[in-house]
């Protein structure tokens, strides 16, 4: 972006979200405080991010016709997916047409909205070290390419769902009726097929949140966060720091990997990506497995990532405030301001409009902070807000974290 108007006024600069659930009401927020006019997407009224932004608007976004009729009618001069479930094919309609840019790239969204697209780019196309998968349409062949060579352990995930959902892991010949049915219940949008990947016995699994931005010479350059470890419960998110501590050499490989992937989602319609406005920029949460200097690519999110809420404690720019910044052709600061940790609030009840104790007492916990999200409606292992900490040192911020988050106790009103 050139210039920058006023909101609500003719020359507004104006940025549409698809998907408005807590990442993307973060990223609303840092797209304000840099003037921007928002159109807050989701499914559902109220979302949180409905609830900052300056327009809010609700369509089943995977319906085509009316996501075309709705960004005809707004004409936004970006369009940001937050989540998978979209037309994507109608956005790259849209894109080549001239009608919007889409951030990073339409291409890349349709890439990125199943793990099939986004698997077979990495493994097949840029020849990138992943777990062994195949992808099935039944049971009968999930079966079959377990005992074709996956084998037990392995995971079962749906081609696309969001935080873990669907997702399991198979230990024996028991298990695999369990997981397909999972996953058929899972996924965001039913295609009936999945991925099953073979068990890599990692030391740990990492986010490395990956920038592309426009430098001031008005090339695209990568920018790397510090990494950020994590702690996952059936493919979901529950606790996260920064910096997880790495091998030098498996650092490298990690940035190596998460470059070569956000470079091909970076390329337009016209594949150049690493000049003009008009490339992929943005921030991606790439995610690996890494066993001692060895590293594997898992999967790429084209946008803020869940466990990235850390840097909302741990950088002078979080990540939605990188996101934001990059996709306006802003500069990027992506250095560590103090380590530490977030953890994950549950729901822990199924209700509407449920009130939360022990906010105060959750606060008292030295250097925290809380985040609640604002959900309308709330459910057991729905993710209701988030902890931070930060401290010099790790572990302490972790620990704190969890206890923060404790103490924090969600109720039916």
């Amino acid at each position: 972006m050139k210039t920058f108007g006023t909101p609500l006024s003719s020359q507004a600069t104006k940025v549409m979200l698809l998907g408005s659930g807590e990442l993307g009401k973060e990223v609303l927020i840092a797209l304000q405080r840099l003037g921007v006019e928002t159109i807050a997407v989701d499914r559902y009224e109220n979302a949180p991010g409905q609830q900052v932004a300056h327009h809010a608007r609700t369509i089943t976004m995977s319906d085509p016709a009316q996501l075309k009729a709705l960004i005809e009618a707004e004409r936004p001069h970006l369009v940001v997916p937050e989540i998978e479930a979209i037309a994507t094919p109608m956005l790259q309609e849209l894109e080549a047409a001239g009608t919007v840019r889409v951030i990073p790239t339409a291409r890349a969204a349709r890439l990125t909205m199943d793990r099939e697209g986004i698997r077979r780019l990495a493994a097949e196309t840029l020849g990138l070290p992943t777990s062994p998968y195949k992808f099935c349409d039944s049971l009968a062949e999930l079966q079959a390419a377990i005992d074709a060579g996956i084998g037990y352990p392995c995971i079962v995930k749906p081609v696309m769902s969001s935080s873990g959902k669907g997702q399991s892991k198979i230990d024996g010949p028991a298990d695999v009726k369990k997981a397909w049915d999972y996953a058929m219940a899972g996924g965001r949008v039913s295609h009936g097929r999945v991925i099953v990947e073979g068990f890599i016995d990692f030391d740990y699994e990492i986010t490395l949140l990956t920038v592309r931005a426009i430098g001031a010479n008005g090339k695209v350059e990568t920018h790397f966060c510090a990494p950020i470890g994590h702690v996952q419960v059936s493919g979901d998110y529950v606790e996260s720091w920064q910096p997880q501590p790495m091998h030098p050499a498996a650092l490298e490989r990690s940035q190596y990997i998460a470059k070569a992937v956000t470079d091909n989602l970076g390329q337009g319609l016209d594949g150049d990506s690493t000049q003009g406005a008009g490339v992929g920029v943005g921030l991606f949460g790439v995610e690996l497995f890494v066993k001692g200097d060895q590293v594997w690519f898992s999967e790429v999110s084209p946008r803020p990532h869940d466990t990235g809420m850390v840097t909302m404690t741990t950088q002078w720019q979080n990540e939605f405030e990188l996101h934001a910044r990059a996709i306006l052709g802003l500069p990027v600061n992506t250095a560590l301001k103090s380590p530490g940790a977030s953890a994950v609030i549950y729901g822990g009840v199924e209700a509407k409009g449920i009130v939360f104790d022990g906010v105060a007492e959750a606060l008292r916990v030295p250097n925290t902070d809380i985040r609640l999200f604002g959900k309308p409606e709330s459910f057991v292992k729905r993710r209701m807000g988030v902890a931070l900490a930060f401290d010099a040192d790790v572990q302490v911020a972790r620990v704190n974290a969890k206890l923060a988050a404790s103490r924090v106790k969600p109720r039916a009103a």
